[in-house]
């Protein structure tokens, strides 16, 4: 039997690494730049490419500029505006691209296939010429564009003439631990990736054939869904998860954000952090802090990533993985190594003797 072929999807981070290598090309060297279209499902982090970039690159020698596709007129990129000395138009760039301060641009145009079509050959001429109206990019400038599969029934339809003209990417929806490890650097709350920990089938895609009946994440074939779980409506739940609301109010906006079935299952854990032993009373006494009834993984998880939270120094580190030896169940273990080993203490847990005891001995768990 034929081994079907799958066409291969890239990270975020590859994606926003493809970007980079192609997407100046090199002038000199006769490399011609290539304009990445970046494909996915809606809500994964797409769009927050341009802020990698911003992050990584810095804005010494660049300008990094958003642009909404579908909300932007020809005002907004470039007016043609007739010169009556010459008898001509001439065309000026908008403020929006930050012409003329000798800053190379990452320009990255959202929702590209939303574009309405009066405005496609503007952007057709960027993403080929790396132009804006008559005005060339300065070398060394790099563009990129999104937009949601055409399968998502959300009206983006990749037209011939834009396809030879760009590398469309696809992007993967991250898994749990992907996520997890983005999410604990950024400060989300531990209760919404605990959650996410306990109900990991959130990070699953509609495209893979077992995940249709999976009532927590987008499925175009859905034509009441409303609300949805992804790495977006997540991002947005901490801003309700921190204001410590009334119940109802809570649990109201989180439905309205993720639907109600996983704004159920935050608020339990809402209620739950009320339960669980303190990370304070953890780190006094690792040997005998209360451990959770066996088989009852909601409050673990609850606790490492409070752990993960405030373990600053070599000394928490020691009594918290102390107090984790003592856990029964091996896949609690390993979600707090694996966790542990892709947050911003890493480092700090590669030098720790006890951490490293426990990987020698599990290694057949990871």
């Amino acid at each position: 039997m034929s081994k079907i072929a799958t066409y291969p999807t890239l990270t975020r981070e590859e994606c926003k690494d493809a970007i980079k290598a192609v997407g100046a090309g090199n002038k000199e060297a006769g490399i011609d730049p290539v304009t990445v279209l970046v494909m996915s499902e809606p809500g994964v982090g797409k769009s927050a490419i341009l802020e990698d970039l911003r992050m990584e690159m810095g804005e010494d020698e660049y300008d990094f500029i958003y642009v909404d596709g579908p909300n932007k007129d020809m005002m907004d990129i470039a007016a043609t505006i007739p010169n009556h000395e010459t008898k001509s138009l001439e065309h000026y760039v908008a403020g929006l691209f930050k012409m003329g301060n000798g800053k190379k641009k990452v320009i990255m145009i959202d929702e590209a296939l939303k574009v309405p079509k009066l405005m496609q050959p503007i952007y057709t001429r960027l993403y080929q010429e790396r132009t804006v109206g008559d005005e060339a990019l300065p070398d060394g400038s790099m563009v990129f564009a999104t937009t949601n599969n055409s399968s998502d029934g959300v009206g983006d339809n990749l037209q011939a003439h834009t396809a030879n003209r760009v590398s469309i990417v696809r992007m993967s929806k991250p898994s749990f631990k992907e996520w997890a490890a983005w999410a604990t650097d950024k400060g989300i709350s531990p209760l919404i990736t605990a959650c996410c920990a306990m109900y990991p089938q959130v990070f699953r895609s509609y495209t893979e054939g077992d995940a249709q009946d999976n009532p927590y994440i987008f499925n175009p074939k859905r034509a009441d869904q409303m609300s949805f779980v992804s790495p977006r409506s997540l991002h947005k739940c901490d801003g309700v998860i921190k204001k410590n609301l009334p119940y109802n109010m809570a649990l109201g906006l989180l439905a309205g954000l993720v639907g109600e079935s996983f704004a159920r299952n935050l608020m339990s854990f809402v209620d739950l952090e009320s339960k669980v032993t303190k990370f304070d009373d953890i780190i006094k006494d690792p040997d005998n802090a209360k451990m959770p009834a066996a088989g009852d993984s909601a409050p673990l998880l609850l606790m490492i990533f409070q752990a993960i939270e405030h373990i600053d120094s070599q000394d928490k580190l020691n009594k918290f993985q102390t107090f984790m030896n003592r856990v029964e169940s091996h896949e609690i273990q390993s979600i707090w190594f694996v966790v542990l080993l892709r947050s911003k203490k890493a480092k700090m847990a590669r030098l720790n003797p006890l951490v490293a005891k426990w990987a020698a001995e599990n290694s057949h768990l990871l």
